[in-house]
């Protein structure tokens, strides 16, 4: 079983040479606080006001960005090792692997698990991210780490890491943990959760993890107990712990929340207002905040406080589902679980399916044939006559879908991608550079999707299309339209919307400036290479999709100069041409938004590049 690990602390061995540190040669620790779906905008004194006064009394990061797909196991990716998704392969939540991923049972595992992640680690090499993580490195310098909270991306952190390795281990502690699939517990650690009166195995979220149906509202409580328990294993055990042990520390603790209850919740069933802006979201936004003042007052008591780091970072934004088309052909059918007239689940596989005559089979039900009037289970879909050699595969995520072509067949790219031109769902296709360029469409390369990843790369990513409705703030109030079982009116993520792509991201602590608002752009990739900085590691990357220390944030750092641009496609035959607008630092870009114009929440069509997309 892999190990998960966590993620931050303080170098004891090279951190004078590194940043702020080195003004002073004090050892420092370093907490990630990731507040899952956290729009940048919802952080007020009022929402979350242990958030807002690390933003404003510490380091504000104005222009922040999430990774595209903006889903969570891209973007866990990104801040463990620093590098951009076409190096770390982690596509998006749901991927197409090239093999039968045995705790899955399908060739499109959804990944936001520890035994799927052990599975994928020993099929690509014993590390299928490949690259070093953050936390790998830090425990290779003897820290103590830890890495507590949602199943899946805490893992990501340090997950090549395995209990009957020599040497330390992080704690990991998530929801599997006290079950069969859990990273297995330390003798001392099973020992301070006994003794601080907490049990061996997290509680599950009960209500919180009801989803509702067509008919029934999803939940209307937050996250609490659960995350009451997290919170506490890291303020009242691994805190303590790591003061006693008097090493620097490296902690990374991901809330389920706000995501979890903004998926979820049941306040806007089948409307799209209030949508994510609800009792239920708004709850859940401060419970994520209570978590964050129990760890900052747990430092406080230790006399941690003055030698701790706190970054915090939202792996997303978020948007409110739209389950409405006006093209679709699988919304003109009948289902028993979904609303007349809204798109079903696996409304893309089903769409491509008719579009392409080929035979739908559907890869989480032992590859059955999907019946007419019917959609795929997960919404994932096997095109083609044999299932177990499909000619074309989708990977159902949400605010947009992975399509791979695995015998690279550019004839059906070519068809693939004028039907999908053909939908009103769409907003902007990206294509694998190997296959060509096509008109309406974009080349991987241009949003850091092809780079050194070992795992299959998506012939095609779908972005869907995305809008405001609700309040006059767009990235609060965006609306997109979702392959997802969720229901209209829920939450979701995923697109090349600004509403998606601004996270929430501030800092606080010795190698941070205080009062200091940041204009420059900043990413999730930029997290793991600020991390190493402050901690005075070396990376040796595989790839060259980095992100960047955020120099300007840091005292007597250097603050380098930002520039934008757009780049566009050539036009397909119907007008449609995809956008990408972005921001750069250096020879780094930001991607602001995509997609094509009038279709996607904060895109602007006009810009200074633009690419010529091959007849």
């Amino acid at each position: 079983m892999r190990r998960a690990i966590v993620l931050l602390s303080a170098s004891l061995f090279t951190l004078a040479a590194s940043g702020a540190s080195a003004q002073n040669n004090t050892p420092h620790n370093l907490i990630l606080f990731i507040p899952d779906g956290l729009r940048a905008l919802k952080v007020t004194p009022e929402t979350a006001p242990a958030m807002a006064e690390v933003r404003d009394k510490g380091v504000n990061f104005k222009n922040p960005h999430s990774l595209f797909p903006t889903f969570t196991m891209a973007n866990a990716s990104g801040m463990a090792t620093g590098h951009y998704l076409g190096d770390t392969g982690t596509f998006s939540n749901t991927i197409f692997t090239g093999y039968m991923s045995a705790p899955a049972d399908t060739v499109v595992p959804f990944i936001e698990n520890d035994a799927v992640l052990g599975d994928i680690d020993e099929h690509f090499g014993s590390d299928y991210l490949n690259e070093e993580t953050v936390l790998k490195m830090a425990r290779a310098q003897g820290y103590s780490t830890a890495a507590i909270g949602k199943v899946g991306p805490a893992l990501v952190f340090d997950h090549t890491d395995r209990a009957d390795k020599p040497g330390l281990h992080s704690i990991v502690i998530d929801d599997s943990t006290g079950g069969k699939n859990g990273v297995p517990l330390s003798d001392e650690t099973k020992d301070a959760l006994t003794k601080a009166n907490l049990p061996l195995a997290a509680p599950s979220r009960g209500e919180n993890g009801k989803a509702g149906d067509a008919k029934t509202p999803g939940t209307t409580v937050a996250n609490t107990v659960q995350q009451a328990y997290m919170a506490d294993v890291a303020a009242k055990v691994v805190l303590p712990m790591f003061k006693a042990r008097g090493k620097p520390f490296v902690l990374v603790f991901w809330s389920r929340d706000p995501d979890g209850s903004q998926h979820n919740q049941g306040d806007s069933l089948n409307t799209i207002t209030p949508g994510i802006n609800g009792p239920t979201s708004l709850a859940s936004i401060k419970n994520a905040d209570n978590n964050l003042a129990q760890l900052r007052k747990a430092l406080d008591d230790l006399g941690l406080a003055a030698t701790t780091d706190v970054m915090i970072a939202a792996d997303h934004g978020f948007s409110t589902i739209s389950k409405e088309s006006q093209t679709s052909p699988s919304a003109k059918f009948s289902y028993d679980d979904t609303p007349k007239d809204f798109l079903p689940m696996g409304f893309v596989a089903i769409d491509l399916a008719k579009a392409l005559e080929l035979p739908l089979f559907d890869p989480n039900d032992k590859n059955a044939r999907v019946a007419d009037n019917a959609h795929p289970k997960a919404g994932n879909g096997l095109l083609g006559k044999d299932p177990a050699k499909p000619d074309l595969v989708v990977a159902t995520n949400g605010g947009s879908d992975l399509i791979y072509l695995p015998n690279n067949d550019r004839k059906l790219a070519k068809r693939a991608i004028e039907a999908l031109l053909a939908q009103d769902y769409v907003s902007g296709l990206f294509v694998d550079d190997n296959l060509g360029r096509f008109p309406g469409a974009l080349a991987m390369s241009q949003i850091a999707l092809k780079g050194k990843a070992v795992t299959p790369n998506p012939s095609i990513v779908v972005n869907f299309r995305s809008y405001v409705a609700g309040c006059n703030e767009p990235t609060n109030c965006s609306v997109e339209v979702a392959d997802t079982v969720l229901r209209q009116g829920q939450g979701m993520h995923g697109s090349f919307g600004r509403g998606d792509t601004m996270n929430f991201m501030a800092a606080i602590g010795p190698d941070f400036k205080s009062g200091y608002a940041d204009a420059l752009p900043v990413s999730n990739a930029d997290i793991g290479m600020t991390a190493a900085k402050i901690l005075g590691l070396t990376p040796k990357p595989k790839g060259d999709l980095v992100g960047r220390a955020m120099t300007e944030a840091m005292p007597n750092g250097a603050t380098p100069k930002a520039t934008s641009g757009s780049v566009k496609s050539e036009p397909a035959a119907n007008g449609l041409r995809t956008v990408l607008n972005f921001q750069r630092v250096g020879s780094q870009r930001y991607f602001d938004a995509a997609g094509f114009p009038g279709r996607t929440v904060g895109l602007e069509a006009e810009g200074g590049e633009q690419e010529t997309a091959g007849k």
